[in-house]
């Protein structure tokens, strides 16, 4: 994953920064996502947790489109939903953020 980090593009909708790229390896699926909610701004596993849980809960709810896309396509993807927010905002909030990353084209 720390190719992801270096060599990845990113877009940003306030609370949420999606970093992203187009890979070679041989996914199970069209895209592989890892969630992340950072320890510095959130003490507490709890907080962190619960953060983590409503991104993923969005992003079940919407891979279909994202599936679809990709395998017209016939492309592999690494995502990274990353939590930027420095406090914990509502589902609502967390959702739209994330469906504004998602219909946002990913450049090769």
């Amino acid at each position: 994953m720390e190719v992801l980090f270096d060599k990845g593009a990113s877009h940003n909708a306030y609370p949420v920064k999606l970093v992203y790229m187009h890979s070679a390896d041989d996914l199970p699926y069209a895209a592989q996502a890892m969630f992340v909610a950072p320890k510095r701004s959130f003490k507490h596993a709890h907080d962190r947790n619960t953060l983590k849980r409503r991104m993923r809960e969005v992003y079940r709810l919407n891979k279909a489109q994202l599936y679809s896309s990709l395998e017209t396509d016939n492309k592999k993807m690494l995502l990274a939903f990353i939590y930027t927010g420095k406090k914990i905002e509502d589902y609502k909030v967390i959702e739209a953020s994330m469906l504004k990353l998602l219909k946002k084209p990913f450049k090769a």
